[in-house]
């Protein structure tokens, strides 16, 4: 019970922000929920042999580093639509899922509970970021992490990854490349909304509650993007989204949608659900990047698993 209450002592202020660094390497909230659990379970069986020759969260970052990189061995990238390379898709042809592909999806902010450095956590996790990580090799990625975001040194980080300090650097060089040529900017993190964008954000969210495409088109900035993964296209431009509602989205009424404002990767984000008969079931979360006073990026995720991570209610009445 000693040894337990000292390893619990020892590191469970590291939860979120492992949480955090697990989610950042795989691209799947679900994933890193199951991997932060082998990670502890790792570093509670191997306590007993730890001699302090490094601090106690160097050496979880380390379990978790080298655990994310046994889970993504031949797995395939975790991408959005808008990272297959494709050109923007008509609204007009029918959807159809991709189900074969792993996709990335959304961190709820809800997981990451509310301790004390919870907020510091939040800052490097925006979707965009994650997104364009997962044009990275595992180990490049894992070099850009916990050089760039983590601020982890050279040095550390070789002894981290069982790498050369030369090789870090190398690594680093290429991946901040390949970031550079492709990483898209978020919008406002949602605790800094100003009025008016978190009027932009309430109307989006009345226009869909209430079927009102033209509402929802009016938030939208003239090249917004709408991508809703597993379907492989995405969408850009106010009047072909507004299409896209119109025509592709289920809801045919006033009140067949209810939404639920959440917060997912520090963006305001919305729980959309959709009625069945008497209630009103979840169908989609949205994440929502705000720029320049417009709504200009969606990303639309499926999967009730999404809604329990955010905290948000099963069924609504």
């Amino acid at each position: 019970m000693t040894d337990e209450r000292s390893f619990e002592a020892a590191t469970s202020s590291y939860r979120a922000e492992l949480l955090v660094h697990c989610y950042r390497m795989l691209g799947s909230a679900t994933d890193a929920e199951d991997v932060l659990q082998e990670v502890y379970l790792r570093a509670w069986k191997a306590f007993h042999r730890f001699e302090g020759r490094s601090s106690v969260r160097t050496w979880m970052y380390r379990i978790a580093t080298n655990t994310c990189l046994s889970a993504l061995d031949g797995q395939s990238r975790r991408p959005l639509p808008t990272g297959l390379g494709t050109e923007a898709a008509d609204p007009r042809i029918p959807v159809v899922a991709d189900d074969e592909r792993l996709w990335l999806q959304p961190l709820p902010d809800a997981l990451l509970g509310d301790p004390s450095d919870a907020v510091v956590v939040r800052e490097n996790v925006g979707l965009a970021m994650v997104a364009a990580m997962q044009d990275l090799p595992a180990s490049q990625r894992a070099v850009l992490i916990l050089r760039d975001v983590l601020a982890f040194h050279a040095d550390e980080t070789a002894g981290l990854l069982d790498m050369t300090v030369a090789g870090v650097n190398s690594a680093l060089a290429r991946a901040r490349k390949t970031m550079g040529e492709h990483t898209r900017r978020d919008g406002r993190r949602a605790d800094r909304l100003t009025e008016h964008e978190q009027s932009v954000f309430d109307e989006f969210c009345r226009a869909f509650a209430d079927h009102d495409v033209d509402g929802v088109v009016g938030v939208l900035a003239s090249d917004a993007v709408w991508e809703m993964p597993p379907f492989p296209g995405w969408y850009q431009g106010a009047a072909e989204i507004g299409e896209l509602t119109e025509n592709q989205c289920p809801a045919a009424a006033p009140g067949d949608l209810k939404m639920v404002p959440t917060v997912s990767n520090g963006l305001p984000a919305a729980g959309m659900y959709m009625r069945d008969g008497e209630v009103w079931r979840p169908f989609q979360l949205d994440v929502i990047s705000i720029a320049d006073g417009a709504v200009a990026h969606v990303a639309a995720f499926f999967g009730e698993d999404l809604f329990r991570l955010a905290g948000l209610p099963a069924v609504l009445t």
